[in-house]
């Protein structure tokens, strides 16, 4: 990779809209984490790989209703609740991963959720 490209999101966007959108858009990385650990097999007996899961769905799920209402003031507000509780699970998955599984489908999920999550901070905070 190149280090001298520019990030893919500004600093900070200018409105609260852009920010939303933004957010949103990363969102989507954090569905397809998601939805690759509520559904591998490794999640079957383990407790943690499950809670990540579920606090990520939480996390989305917490959302939508300001995003479904275009109510930018209370999404943003929603993802600040939220955050710390995106954070944790993140952090816990980086964490755990290793141990879980090597397998470059669960090295590039924690990867992805983890960039997908610092973005989303630096937007939430704004």
């Amino acid at each position: 990779m190149n280090d001298s490209l520019p990030p893919s999101i500004p600093e900070k966007p200018a409105t609260a809209a852009s920010r939303v959108a933004e957010i949103d858009r990363l969102v989507s990385h954090v569905w397809m984490v998601r939805a690759f650990l509520k559904h591998c097999e490794e999640a079957v007996d383990d407790e943690e790989l499950q809670e990540i899961h579920r606090d990520l769905y939480d996390f989305m799920l917490a959302l939508g209703p300001a995003l479904a209402s275009g109510d930018d003031a209370a999404y943003l507000k929603q993802a600040k609740k939220k955050l710390s509780k995106l954070r944790k699970a993140t952090e816990l998955f980086v964490a755990i991963q290793p141990e879980v599984s090597g397998h470059t489908n669960f090295q590039m999920a924690a990867r992805s959720l983890q960039t997908a999550v610092e973005q989303i901070v630096v937007l939430v905070r704004g």
